[in-house]
């Protein structure tokens, strides 16, 4: 069975061709920096590789770039849209609606659209997504996998916002959770390298993904029991555009004492925030550079971003009561060295203890970059929310 996966980001496009159930990628690739000047893209076959620069404005231009290399003549993979028998999506925010994956109907579509105010740097490119495909593989199954379905885990102690009580109950005003299909995927592989090593037969895990979207989550015998985003994927970390967490005082004196509207309030925390408010720069490779030159803002954007992370892991060690392992995933998590130093080093009281040659080997395979003495495993695991989206995709088919 061949399943086309789309994973919209914020500012990327991850896709792959899979055959089922061999796990088998006949095709991947990705967009990044969609809407920057300059985009890159990436095409891979067993037989063809190719990567380019060049403007691609909206996830609706870089989708149907996707699909003619698909279907290219000379280095196509596929002759014609039928041999694709579904095509499975990530849907960042699924509400109270969705916990679990579900065949994509009009219905569901407008669910989606409905949640767009949620989750507005995601949803909407999940949808576009998700019409696009529509078009493109119209005799395909369309599929849509949560991010929010992993969190449901999440006890109501930690889930559930001080806030009166009819929120909850009436509305569904509390902690979602979000990347559920990384975190997911990355803790299972943690899980399964602490087993195979003997280290320990229940787990303590926290897994941290990093990209243009951050979060953390604590992971207790392979069950998600708290996570840094909460209503909607803009508290906890800081990330490329968002501010993470701020002080709602902070939100309230923007509007009424400085006059900004409540619209411009959430672009700004949205959209011009983050490191991209920090620096100027939204793209972390731009911020190492330049803080290797001397910028001054872009190190000390580092160091706020490291420093965030830091005080997740002590509150997640208090939540856990223990850490057998960190997990550092993502875009950034798995190539960013530079951040993984900030974030280990001075962690010895959590028996972090960092290998610095270890930390600057770059590999796409997942590596344990801790010295032989550190009590607390540090891995760097690649994500493939991909293939565990296909995993639930073909389960759902079959069942």
């Amino acid at each position: 069975m061949k399943i086309v996966i789309i994973n919209s980001g914020s500012s990327s496009i991850k896709y792959q061709l899979i055959d089922m159930p061999a796990n088998e990628v006949i095709c991947s690739g990705m967009i990044d920096r969609i809407g920057l000047e300059v985009s890159n893209l990436s095409y891979v076959t067993q037989s063809a590789k190719i990567e380019e620069s060049l403007p691609i404005a909206n996830h609706k231009i870089g989708l149907k770039k996707i699909a003619q290399l698909l279907m290219d003549e000379k280095i196509g993979v596929i002759k014609s849209t039928k041999e694709i028998e579904a095509v499975g999506h990530r849907v960042v925010h699924g509400g109270s609606a969705f916990s679990d994956t579900v065949v994509i109907n009009e219905a569901v579509k407008a669910k989606i659209k409905q949640l767009i105010e949620l989750a507005p740097l995601h949803n909407p490119a999940n949808l576009e997504g998700i019409i696009v495909a529509e078009e493109i593989f119209s005799d395909a199954k369309q599929i849509a996998v949560f991010d929010t379905a992993f969190h449901q885990t999440i006890p109501v102690v930690a889930h559930k916002y001080a806030v009166p009580n009819f929120l909850l109950t009436e509305n569904k005003v509390r902690v979602y959770g979000f990347h559920g299909t990384s975190h997911k995927y990355v803790s299972e592989n943690a899980i399964q390298f602490l087993k195979d090593n003997k280290y320990t037969n229940t787990s303590k895990i926290i897994t941290i993904h990093l990209g243009n979207g951050c979060s953390m989550t604590a992971v207790k015998d392979g069950k998600s029991i708290d996570h840094t985003l909460g209503f909607a994927p803009m508290n906890g970390l800081i990330m490329g555009t968002r501010s993470g967490d701020v002080d709602q005082s902070v939100i309230f004196y923007l509007v009424k004492a400085l006059g900004y509207t409540v619209d411009e309030v959430n672009t700004m925390l949205q959209k011009q925030s983050g490191m991209l408010g920090l620096t100027g720069f939204s793209d972390l490779r731009d911020i190492e550079s330049n803080a290797e030159k001397g910028n001054a803002d872009c190190e000390l954007a580092l160091a706020m971003n490291a420093y965030r992370i830091k005080k997740f892991i002590g509150s997640y060690a208090a939540v856990l009561n223990g850490i057998d392992a960190i997990v550092f995933t993502a875009g950034i998590g798995e190539n960013s060295s530079y951040i993984r130093k900030l974030v280990c080093t001075d962690m010895d009281y959590f028996g972090l203890e960092l290998d610095h040659a270890k930390n600057e080997i770059r590999s796409k395979e997942m590596r344990e970059i801790n010295t032989p003495n550190s009590r607390t495993k540090i891995l760097v695991i690649p994500t493939n929310e991909e293939i565990e989206i296909a995993n639930q995709v073909y389960n759902l088919i079959l069942n």
